[in-house]
Order: C-alpha cells, then sequence, then structure tokens
C-alpha cells in the first residue's frame, strides 16, 4: 500500500484567502483554488465560485459571523473560475504525472490519497489556521486525461477543460470508502516557524516523508512512511465520508 498527503483548498498563494472552519465542532467548508486566468473550458462544463457563495454565506450566519465584515472573504472570487479539484461529488483527484503528481500516477487500487487544507477559524484558538485533514480517497484507479472519454469530462477539474497536459492524470476512487470528511480532523500546529503535522500525530501515523512534519507548502506531496498505520489511525477517529463537496 502506498499513501501520499495532499494539500487541497484555497489559501493565500491561491485565491488570498483560507476557507472557513468552526474549531469547536470542526465543521468546515471546502473551497478550492481558482483556476488560472484565460483557461478555456469545454461547452457547459466552467465552474465558478458563486456556486459555493450561499454554503459559504450559510456557514457563517448560522454562527453569528459575516462572510464579507468579519472573514473579509475576497468578492473579486466571485468573477472567477474554480479549479474543483478534489472533486468529492464526483470522487476524482487530477493532477500533472510528471512533477507534483509523480508519486501518484502509479498508484494502484487500494492505495490512499488523503487531503489536508490551511482553514481559518471563525473563533479564537490556538493558532491562526487550522492545519486538518479534509478528505481520504482509497484509489480505484489512475487514468490519463487524454484517455478519458467525453461523457465523463464533467467529473474532474482537468478534464473540464478544453486544453491539459500531455502528463495529467485524474485519480478515481472508490465509493463507500472515499470522500470529503464529516467534520476535520487538525493535525498541524506552529512549531520552529512553520506549521507542521503535530509530533503526537506524526508517531501515531509512522512518520512521513518530510522533515519533521513540514505541511506548509511543498512542491512535492509528502509519503506516509507507513501506510498502514495511518489507516489504522484514521479509522479509530470515527470520522465519517461524505461524497459531496458541501
Amino acid at each position: 500500500m502506498k499513501a501520499v498527503l495532499v494539500r487541497i483548498g484555497v489559501d493565500q498563494e491561491y485565491g488570498r484567502w483560507n476557507a472557513p472552519v468552526d474549531p469547536t465542532s470542526q465543521r468546515f467548508v471546502y473551497l478550492p483554488i481558482p483556476e488560472s486566468a484565460g483557461t478555456q473550458f469545454h461547452p457547459n462544463l466552467e465552474r465558478r465560485y458563486k456556486e459555493f457563495l450561499p454554503e459559504l454565506e450559510s456557514f457563517c450566519t448560522n454562527r453569528g459571523r459575516c462572510l464579507h465584515n468579519d472573514l473579509r472573504f475576497p468578492s473579486e472570487l466571485l468573477d472567477r473560475s474554480v479549479h474543483l479539484d478534489p472533486d468529492f461529488k464526483e470522487l476524482t483527484y487530477g493532477d500533472d504525472g510528471a512533477r507534483r503528481g509523480a508519486l501518484i500516477k502509479d498508484m494502484t487500487s487500494g492505495d490512499l490519497l488523503v487531503f489536508y487544507a490551511g482553514l481559518r477559524p471563525i473563533s479564537p484558538c490556538k493558532h491562526k489556521l487550522v492545519y486538518a485533514l479534509v478528505g481520504l480517497y482509497v484509489v480505484d484507479d489512475v487514468v490519463r486525461v487524454a484517455a478519458v472519454p467525453q461523457e465523463r469530462w464533467h467529473q474532474n477539474a482537468h478534464t473540464r477543460k478544453s486544453r491539459h497536459g500531455k502528463t495529467d492524470i485524474v485519480v478515481r476512487a472508490k465509493r463507500g470508502r472515499s470522500g470529503r470528511l464529516e467534520r476535520c480532523i487538525p493535525i498541524g500546529e506552529w512549531r520552529a516557524g512553520a506549521y507542521r503535522v503535530t509530533q503526537k500525530v506524526l508517531d501515531a501515523w509512522g512518520g512521513l516523508s518530510v522533515k519533521d512534519g513540514f505541511i506548509q507548502r511543498s512542491a512535492v506531496p509528502p509519503r506516509f512512511t507507513n501506510p498502514r498505520q495511518f489507516l489504522a489511525w484514521f479509522e479509530r477517529q470515527g470520522v465519517g465520508l461524505l461524497e459531496r463537496n458541501n
């Protein structure tokens, strides 16, 4: 078994914002990164940030917060296309199989993609951001984007675009065993000048392939050094998996 830890979601580098999390209940909103300006899409397959606005507003209103005044949501995102990847409704994830996704392109059935994000707490907590697990895929198969038939183009951000990289891949996950987490699982802390996986969690997982659990930013997603130990830990958390984005 192989397992890779993949950072997802809008952040200060991609979108200049962080999606909200309630640190008490650990409920959160999944908000993907923006597409590059000028991206072209197949007819009727473009996805935009406007479709996420009702969920964001409801999440904040129900907790006595204002999305715009309190959380400073950048309204310019509403005019942008969204790179909806992973797509938890379709249970897909796309990447560049030559660089960032080089570890992923050779995955086979039963391997794991573990998704995390840096989320902004809507109420005071220990850290400025909550680094947390937000999704888990048990891999079904990995295919080249060029091999995806037209009737399945709608299922992933990489196949919705009219142009894609020659080495782009799409991971399809097993239904019933994969999805967005019903609540996030905090894993990070600010340590030694960066956000890192806590030592307690690192020990419980059996370690990562990066030095001292560094997760603030990574050109290549880190590997779990003991995937089965991680999976046993994850199953003990008792968190439900949802086949929807929010």
